[in-house]
């Protein structure tokens, strides 16, 4: 079962190719402005990790490995999930607008690494500069406009039949937000998605393509020293990188209420029939995956 675009075989065909980019070129300076390395941990959980299989991160422009990841395990990925859990009882005990500040504070931030990033998702993932640097654009357009949510959040007061009584409706949190996102827009969907919850006192679990794996890492770095400023805990906002089984893990856990996946009507059915088995909800925006002639 596949969960996200997994490597395709003509890429794992030239993994063993020695080949890679020089972070410390001047040409790739970006990857040091963003605290990219040539190995890397692919869990975040608070704390950097992972013990679990490489990942190659290959340029789809040159074939060259761009860097190395080290994912994390099933078991570790679980454990992730049970500190944004215990992150979550904090996180949302914090007024809407406080919530509000630490986003707007993260699109500033996403603000003044435009750049980088868009140069990453262009190395990463093959979009041209224009359309790298636009995307991340929407990431720091929602975090505005959560923001603004942050302000108006609306509940109700509703004519109560007992005297001297009025019924308030007021929205909770639902929890800890599975976010799997595919390799087409590798950081507009999950600031789609983490923008929003994090406003509404959610905390995330972002599981990100194997393909576009060093873009999730790049973010979480941003995110996490936002965080780190205001002395909250980093699983506020948790990255797992890996395959299928990594997918999987957040499919089938009960501390997951809601699944955001992207990725194709394969993938999305699969992940839609086991998430209601566990009378969860999901986010589903799915396509598929065609071939075209240039």
């Amino acid at each position: 079962m596949h969960y996200v675009t997994t490597i395709k075989p003509f890429y794992r065909s030239i993994l063993c190719r020695n080949l890679k980019f020089s972070t410390h070129s001047q040409k790739y300076e970006f990857l040091r402005e963003l605290e990219i390395d040539y190995e890397n941990p692919g869990l975040f959980d608070g704390n950097w990790g992972g013990t679990g299989q490489i990942l190659h991160c290959i340029s789809p422009t040159t074939e060259s490995v761009i860097a190395k990841i080290q994912t994390p395990t099933v078991e570790e990925t679980i454990k992730a999930i049970q500190k944004s859990l215990k992150a979550w009882y904090y996180w949302r005990s914090l007024p809407i607008p406080k919530r509000g500040e630490v986003v707007r504070q993260i699109g500033n931030e996403l603000r003044r690494y435009q750049i980088p990033l868009g140069k990453l998702i262009s190395l990463e993932m093959g979009k041209i500069l224009s359309e790298s640097y636009g995307e991340v654009q929407e990431y720091i357009d929602i975090c505005d406009y959560a923001v603004g949510l942050s302000r108006m959040l609306p509940g109700k007061i509703i004519p109560s039949e007992r005297s001297q009584h009025i019924l308030i409706e007021n929205w909770n949190p639902l929890g800890v937000i599975g976010i799997i996102t595919a390799f087409n827009f590798p950081i507009a969907v999950f600031g789609w998605n983490n923008a929003i919850a994090l406003v509404c006192g959610n905390t995330t679990v972002w599981k990100s393509s194997p393909t576009t794996s060093l873009s999730s890492i790049a973010v979480t770095r941003i995110i996490s020293r936002i965080l780190n400023r205001h002395n909250i805990s980093g699983s506020i906002a948790t990255l797992v990188t890996g395959g299928s089984d990594i997918g999987k893990a957040l499919a089938f856990n009960k501390s997951l209420p809601l699944i955001s996946f992207t990725g194709s009507t394969t993938s999305g059915l699969q992940v839609a029939q086991e998430v209601q088995q566990r009378f969860g909800k999901t986010i589903l925006e799915l396509g598929g995956n065609n071939a075209i002639i240039v």
